[in-house]
């Protein structure tokens, strides 16, 4: 059973820090979750070793033997693809891209779409998630060749499966029906984005899509309110931090198992902590 809330400041006047890490401006732009658009490009250059090839890992249906994917990304995928019984069904049709990959892939789609299809399905150069190595195009095997840029997933069979399982492990559809002024993407069936949990869970149970949460998740700062799952029972909160303009940014950290921060590609840090302790989450 899973339970996701939004947890307020406890009694205390002020929560104990048990330790404190400290990152650079740069750390903005690493971690799983990135924001990537029109309005915030790639920052970082994926490293090699941050990259796995997909045909590596057992098992998964693949359009290409070269297709990539950032590897906590990829270990997640072939979970979630095992969980719903479809590594027969469902194919890998793109995931990380180079800035010459997705320079030919934009002139492509212009010369045999036309600017007005390429503005809704291809990101611009240097704007795509796809160049993070956290995004995945997957399409429905079938007899026929799928459309590279927009592949058949359906709302049926074990597509649908992949839709409803695909947030408990870590993934969202990053480009949902009605978001397009916020993503500047039309609606994308088949384009998932690794964010990882809790916050694949928290954006499907409030509807938001990446920008949205994004914007959201600044309300959570260490003092005062956290977004909290409990899931089977692993305890996991999320709060805020912003980053310093210059310098090193002072992240605290509450007692806990274990956690995780990643840049948001914007102004800050998520931090992500498991096994906190029951006195750190209660309401007021």
């Amino acid at each position: 059973m899973e339970r996701i809330t939004a947890q307020f400041t406890s009694n205390k006047a002020e929560r104990l820090v048990a330790a404190t890490i400290r990152l650079g401006r740069d750390e903005v732009h690493r971690g799983h979750l990135l924001l990537v658009n029109a309005m915030h490009p790639v920052r970082s250059v994926k490293e090699p070793a941050a990259l796995s090839p997909v045909a590596a890992a057992g098992g998964l249906q693949v359009l290409g033997p070269a297709i990539e994917l950032e590897t906590v990304c990829l270990r997640q995928l072939a979970a979630l693809l095992t969980a719903v019984q479809a590594l027969d069904d469902i194919v890998v049709v793109s995931g990380y891209r180079s800035q010459e990959e997705q320079q030919a892939i934009y002139e492509g789609s212009i010369r045999d779409s036309g600017p007005e299809y390429t503005a809704s399905y291809v990101a611009l150069p240097g704007r795509s998630e796809h160049q993070t190595g956290l995004a995945v195009d997957v399409g429905e095997r079938q007899a026929g060749e799928l459309d590279f840029i927009a592949p058949s997933f359906p709302d049926h069979g074990k597509c649908l499966a992949f839709k409803e399982t695909a947030a408990r492990y870590g993934f969202i559809q990053r480009y949902q029906e009605g978001k397009r002024a916020l993503t500047g993407i039309a609606c994308e069936p088949w384009h998932y984005r690794y964010v990882g949990t809790p916050h694949a869970q928290w954006m499907e149970r409030l509807g938001y899509c990446l920008e949205e949460y994004m914007d959201d998740v600044k309300r959570f700062e260490f003092a005062g309110g956290w977004l909290q799952l409990d899931r089977e029972g692993t305890r996991a909160a999320v709060y805020y931090v912003r980053a310093e303009e210059r310098g090193l940014t002072e992240i605290p950290l509450p007692v806990c198992e274990g956690y995780q921060v990643s840049g948001n590609n914007v102004d800050g840090f998520i931090v992500t902590v498991y096994g906190i302790d029951d006195d750190e989450t209660k309401g007021r």
